[in-house]
């Protein structure tokens, strides 16, 4: 029997139906089922002989769907009530008994908790991994110097294996968020009923410690309407992915002719169809158009919680779409990020090349005028005007004469020796020595903190 006289139009079950999106949630779905199997056989809500029927049905399921050979059908609206269908079909009646004391609220808020704790904790693993590589690949160019940027403009000096690490704490707190986000779904939604709770005396704290959740969630309203660990994974995916961009928008610079700073490695590179010569870094390239992807799906969800009234509504089917896209992009767009970074080969000439380049000494000529006494507003002037002279008559600031010097700065002029040993390529690296700045002794520092900050990622 059913209360509608008419049958759905196939429109709506088109709109209505989610098993073509939510199928992966297959794995949590008879997990779940199991503990909540177990359950009410121990609390004595089905009988032993019910609950063996039940296990052993959906252990013959769960061999259909990990072989492939699961068949769904027309009449399936989503997996949950796809694997319930089947259950029956292998078992008997007793399988519509597996939905005793659970609603599809509770059960779908479940599996996505499930899922959202299983892939926070990968994410995690892969920026590990990349982390890993990156401090390697710092170790490796620690005193290989290169220009540093503002503006996209050659700023100061510093070396490779500092600009690396920057992309390496990006990742740590990256991998910080993630693991917030693992937390934020260690709490049960299983139990809470269709939003009431439910009319038997079940056991929502064995539940909890059978499917790894630290507690049952303790309102039921809550339970069944929250959706805050799929926006924490978003959140997290979404800058993570924003940090991606940079990496791979630089990596796209650098290995540009004008550039020329690094080759990335074939494997992950494309060609032209019509240009033989080309090797475009097309990896990189869509490391910098996925983020604003992952932003939108952070911004999707947003808006479908945003003014949602307690406590389950339809529109909540919405968030698997934007979690799974998120989940694939991310662990695929990380995976893209870790082997460009171990694959990239730099070219240490070319950067040191740039990076001899005598302008970007200039802040450290006008820290010698404070040094000397010369307020820095006043010294900042001063070495504008020399950088100013060195332009219009095509030289290096080490090439103007003494009496260029005295023209813009006395002081300058009276400390030409001083002047021209800081315009020495590596005092300009070395005189960073501020803690977190470049110099060798500092960026020691930072490696060893890098590198302990991996073995308490590993540790936890």
């Amino acid at each position: 029997m059913s209360r509608f006289e008419e049958p759905q139009h196939s429109d709506f079950r088109r709109l209505n139906d989610s098993i073509g999106v939510d199928f992966r949630l297959w794995p949590h779905e008879i997990a779940q089922s199991r503990a909540h199997v177990r359950m009410l056989a121990e609390r004595g809500i089905v009988t032993a002989k019910d609950a063996e029927a039940l296990l052993a049905g959906l252990e013959a399921v769960e061999g259909e769907l990990r072989d492939g050979r699961f068949a769904s059908s027309d009449a399936d609206e989503d997996i949950h009530m796809a694997i319930e269908r089947r259950l029956t079909e292998l078992a008997g009646a007793v399988g519509g008994r597996l939905h005793t004391a659970r609603s599809r609220n509770d059960q779908v808020a479940t599996d996505l908790a499930l899922y959202t704790r299983e892939r926070a904790a990968e994410a995690q693993a892969q920026l590990t991994h990349l982390m890993t590589t990156l401090l390697g690949r710092a170790e490796e160019h620690a005193n290989w110097p290169l220009p540093g940027y503002t503006h996209l403009q050659r700023a100061q000096p510093v070396y490779l294996g500092h600009h690396l690490l920057a992309y390496f704490w990006m990742l740590a707190r990256d991998r910080d968020r993630f693991a917030f986000t693992e937390r934020q779904s260690r709490r049960l939604p299983l139990g809470a009923g269709a939003l009431a709770g439910v009319n038997f005396d079940t056991d929502r704290q064995g539940l909890a410690r059978e499917l790894g959740f630290d507690a049952p969630v303790p309102n039921s309203i809550d339970a069944v309407s929250n959706r805050d660990f799929v926006l924490d994974y978003l959140a997290a995916a979404a800058t993570c992915s924003t940090h991606l961009s940079r990496l791979g928008a630089e990596l796209v610079l650098w290995s540009s002719a004008e550039f020329a700073f690094c080759e990335l490695p074939d494997a992950w590179s494309s060609g032209s169809s019509i240009m033989p010569q080309k090797k475009n870094p097309d990896a990189a390239e869509l490391l910098r158009a996925k983020a604003p992807r992952m932003v939108g799906h952070l911004a999707a969800l947003h808006g479908v919680l945003h003014g949602l009234p307690l406590t389950y509504n339809k529109d909540l089917q919405e968030d698997k779409a934007h979690l799974f896209d998120a989940v694939d992009t991310l662990e695929l767009t990380l995976a893209a990020a870790t082997g460009m970074v171990a694959g990239v080969r730099f070219d240490r000439e070319r950067m040191r090349e740039a990076a001899g380049d005598e302008l970007i000494a200039a802040t450290d000529v006008a820290d010698l005028l404070v040094r000397l006494g010369v307020p820095f507003r006043e010294a900042h002037g001063a070495v504008a005007g020399l950088v100013r002279t060195a332009l219009d008559s095509g030289r290096s600031l080490s090439q103007l004469s003494t009496q260029e010097l005295a023209a813009h700065s006395q002081t300058l002029a009276d400390h030409s020796e001083e002047y021209r040993a800081v315009l020495a390529q590596n005092s300009w690296l070395e005189s960073k020595t501020s803690e977190g700045g470049t110099a060798a002794a500092r960026l020691s520092e930072q490696l060893a903190a890098a590198r302990a900050t991996l073995d308490e990622g590993a540790a936890g």
